[in-house]
């Protein structure tokens, strides 16, 4: 197999570049998984067609091919392309880059279009660098985060920006791309006489989770070790995968969308009652290195919001898995969580007590009557007696079932029904 590298690293040059990078898209109709964007009738392939493109921010997980698109973008028109990367640019290299728009437009009519990777990582003072240049229409921006553009991005600078989702590639899509990449011979691995069996890859596509760079990285390392068989060609089997991905990465972000998303879809799928899906999204959270204890607080919050008087013992289990996970931690706590999911997602489920509280505090804010009645008020201080404070209280353990009818609400306000029985 070394030998065949070296021949076909003999012929050219550019192979000496990643697999990933050797087929990137060279037009749109090489972009998989994002049809809605790419196809003919796509809006950001119209747009290109007619050479009318405004700023975008393209937002999506890695390998979705987000720089893929600005590449394109900048083969398929009439612009000067140039090219940030948020990290390692500042804003002199944005002045600079002003200049040259200046003298483009200028000196030959032509428009410049700026791709900034990663944009997010431009602070504030950066990104209002930006935001007069772009809104004269000076620099066509193309930005790519991973980040949500809602929280990264200056919104002044977004509301000028068209926004385009990117999402995970799907299994036919990924088929595709790695079926294209075996037979290439120009950029990919077409001239080296490599197979791949079904198997492999089927683990390739599920362990590389939608992400189009992993795969093809991972691909071309399993390459290497793949072994001749009989009639001359390399087969990539099961093995030389897992040998060079021997799991998944499971996409998470501790303060950003997979954060939120996440414990969203835990929290509504032990509402729904669905225990085996709340398990797979605790699963998630447990392997990419949520903390615990913020998911523990989490269940004692929907203990009382959806479950209340439906399973009263519900809160009780949640505040008891919060203080064995503080006595535990780690890796055994995951115990401590599954069993805490498994009762509050099989409890019956209420909420009237949440909704109670919520309709009292709205009409507190609307202004309603909140006066304490005398026979309300307290009577623990000296001279509440001589005040006439508590005159006329009825104390209900003096009569029969401890219990005797009189009013406790607010002067001038009529009875109302917060928690329906």
């Amino acid at each position: 197999m070394n030998d065949l590298f070296a021949m076909a690293s003999a012929s050219s040059a550019n192979r000496e570049a990643p697999l990933a990078y050797r087929m990137r898209p060279r037009s749109l109709d090489e972009i998989y998984g994002q049809p809605e964007l790419t196809n003919k009738e796509g809006i950001l392939a119209k747009a290109i067609r007619a050479d009318r493109l405004m700023s975008v921010i393209l937002h999506g997980p890695p390998g979705t091919g987000k720089t893929s698109i600005a590449h394109v973008i900048a083969k398929s028109t009439r612009s000067s392309f140039t090219e940030l990367n948020a990290v390692s640019s500042g804003v002199q290299d944005i002045r600079r880059i002003v200049e040259e728009a200046k003298e483009n437009r200028e000196l030959y009519q032509k428009r410049t279009l700026v791709f900034i990777d990663e944009i997010h990582r431009f602070n504030r003072s950066q990104q209002d660098a930006l935001l007069p240049h772009v809104e004269s229409g000076l620099l066509v921006l193309v930005g790519a985060t991973t980040e949500n553009p809602a929280f990264a991005v200056n919104a002044a600078l977004l509301s000028r920006s068209l926004l385009f989702q990117l999402r995970p590639l799907a299994e036919k899509d990924m088929e595709h791309l790695i079926d294209q990449a075996l037979k290439d011979e120009e950029r990919g691995l077409g001239s080296l006489g490599i197979r791949m069996d079904k198997k492999a890859q089927s683990i390739l596509i599920r362990l590389a989770n939608g992400d189009a760079r992993r795969a093809l990285n991972t691909l071309e390392m399993a390459a290497v070790s793949a072994h001749m068989d009989a009639d001359g060609f390399a087969t990539i089997r099961e093995s030389d995968i897992l040998s060079v991905m021997q799991a998944p990465v499971v996409l998470y972000d501790r303060a950003g969308d997979e954060h939120y998303d996440t414990i969203s879809a835990f929290i509504k799928s032990v509402r729904g009652s669905d225990v085996d899906a709340a398990m797979v999204w605790l699963a998630k959270m447990i392997v990419a290195g949520e903390d615990p204890l913020f998911i523990a607080r989490r269940l004692i919050i929907l203990a009382v919001e959806d479950i209340g008087d439906g399973d009263p013992s519900a809160l009780t289990v949640a505040v008891s898995g919060l203080h064995a996970l503080e006595a535990i931690g780690m890796p055994e706590g995951r115990i401590v969580l599954a069993q805490v999911t498994a009762h509050l997602a099989k409890a019956p489920k209420s909420n009237r007590a949440y909704r109670a509280i919520q309709a009292a505090i709205a009409d507190v804010k609307a202004g309603i009557p909140l006066a304490v009645p005398t026979h309300l008020r307290g009577t623990s201080y000296a001279g509440a007696k001589r005040l006439g404070r508590g005159e006329g209280y009825l104390y209900p353990h003096d009569y029969p079932g401890h219990y005797v009818e009189q009013n406790y609400w607010p002067e001038g306000m009529s009875k109302k029904t917060y928690y329906p029985e």
